[in-house]
């Protein structure tokens, strides 16, 4: 187990910490799946090793005869649009990589970067990103990973006491726009050239060829970051906290919260409770991060105009411009990604000069008739039915498939392929939560298997497909975790 990254060349943002231990952990969840990515061995459902319980626990750093060293890191960032400084990583401690895949213990005790949090996670939200993070990799979303929940029945104060919980996310980079924010608010250039070499030589290797490969390096960051985010808008995801500093370097889904998948179709949904504003409710989600990715080109700008000023004899407005206009194949990439994933949620292959005026009515019609959103594409790749309410609609939809010459069972099996059964419902997760809270973890391990396969028909019972009972349509969900 080794650990690469490059701030440990850099004493100020890395602290150097042991995970704070917790009493008595047990098991409350574990991905068979990203121990196989991890190469952990594993039978039954848990580790073959039966040190990983106190390791993923944050009680022990080392695994047989291999120890390792856990950091944590500082970042910054805007949060709901404003600048808030230095915050975090206040809980979350790397113990290392396998395999390219850095490792993370989130909710595992104070670090340097603490400020005035705990440095704990409840077992409700610990949950909650455990079981979000495998659906949205099972989706095709790129997301970080999960790969295990260990419980303990210590207890911190949130709304209420609550019982803590460690996550172990799995990521590739865990780097966000706030680590930059945080070196170019600081005017810390040799470790922002630094961490930007490192995200090149390990993650976007083909900005070595460019002439300019910090200006081409923030058009990759932008580019994956719209197909990502067309990717959740095409699935009905909210994220629910779009700030700099949960917002990746990868274009990955990171730091899930007061996530929720839409079950009534609202375009301007909220799923986050304590953003009063919508800043990020659904609608507003690609807005939220392209403006995410003009903080990331702020932060980078000193190194951006010395680029352009030694490579093409541009500065001052001209530099700016250059860059604004690089920033602008954002809202390019992410109409040509909405729209290549809508047509094919619809089953359609080829393109028409009609189909964005299509899919806005659609859009229209869905917000007006509060249609289920997941339920109603997996209904249509099932040929089922679509609501009265919608005949209109599908009349015109049924004329432009007309044009198209697949048949209708070719078409079918391929919506089914991109149009979900099952998506982590928020019922579904508060059910599963409150089963753990009484030490019942079954449930954790039906969801998790249940979406680990959501494009096919599983011997389940139809209720996982279904949206909430009229009783539990609105579960709050906020920041607290």
């Amino acid at each position: 187990m080794a650990f690469h990254l490059p701030f440990t060349d850099n004493l100020a943002l890395v602290q150097e910490i042991n995970p704070t231990p917790i009493p008595n952990p047990y098991w409350v969840g574990f991905s068979n799946t990203t121990a196989d990515l991890l190469g952990i061995e594993h039978v039954n459902g848990l580790p073959n090793n039966s040190e990983y319980l106190e390791v993923l626990a944050g009680n022990q750093s080392h695994i047989g005869q291999n120890s390792f060293k856990t950091y944590a890191t500082a970042y910054s960032g805007h949060q709901f649009g404003s600048w808030a400084g230095q915050l975090g990583d206040g809980r979350a401690i790397y113990f290392g990589d396998i395999h390219g895949q850095e490792i993370q213990l989130k909710g595992a005790g104070k670090t340097a970067y603490s400020r005035m949090g705990d440095g704990r996670a409840v077992l409700r939200s610990s949950i909650r990103e455990f079981l979000c993070s495998e659906a949205m990799h099972f989706l095709g979303v790129p997301t970080s990973r999960a790969l295990a929940v260990v419980g303990s029945d210590m207890t911190v104060m949130r709304e209420t006491p609550e019982t803590i919980a460690v996550c172990t996310r799995v990521a590739p980079s865990f780097l966000r726009i706030g680590h930059i924010e945080h070196y170019g608010h600081n005017q810390m250039w040799h470790e922002l050239g630094l961490t930007l070499d490192n995200l090149i030589e390990h993650h976007y290797p083909n900005c070595h060829n460019s002439p300019t490969p910090y200006l081409t390096l923030l058009d990759q960051i932008s580019l994956r970051t719209a197909r990502m985010v067309a990717q959740w808008q095409s699935l009905g995801f909210c994220h629910g906290v779009l700030n700099t500093d949960n917002t990746s370097l990868l274009g990955l889904t990171l730091d899930y919260g007061p996530f929720g998948f839409l079950d009534q179709f609202q375009v301007d949904h909220i799923c986050n409770h304590s953003d009063h504003g919508g800043r990020y409710s659904y609608h507003r989600q690609p807005e939220a991060l392209h403006w995410n990715i003009y903080c990331l080109a702020s932060a980078m700008l000193q190194p951006l105009k010395e680029e352009l000023k030694r490579v093409h004899g541009i500065d001052g407005e001209d530099a700016i411009q250059h860059i604004k206009d690089t920033l602008d194949n954002y809202n390019k990439e992410y109409a040509k990604t909405w729209q290549t994933l809508f047509r094919l949620k619809l089953g359609l292959t080829t393109e028409c000069d009609s189909d964005l005026t299509l899919l806005e009515a659609l859009m229209q019609t869905l917000h007006r008739e509060k249609v289920d959103f997941t339920l109603f594409f997996r209904n249509l790749s099932e040929g089922l039915d679509v609501p009265a309410s919608m005949n209109h609609w599908y009349a015109t939809y049924q004329e432009r498939l007309s044009l198209e010459k697949q048949s209708m069972d070719t078409r079918l099996e391929g919506m089914q392929t991109i149009n979900p059964k099952y998506v982590l419902r928020n019922h579904l997760a508060q059910h599963a939560i409150e089963l753990a809270q009484k030490k019942d973890f079954s449930e954790v391990s039906r969801l998790l298997k249940i979406l680990e396969n959501p494009y096919t028909s599983q011997s389940v019972p139809e209720s996982y497909a279904l949206g909430p009972p009229p009783d539990l349509t609105a579960i709050p969900i906020s920041c607290s975790s």
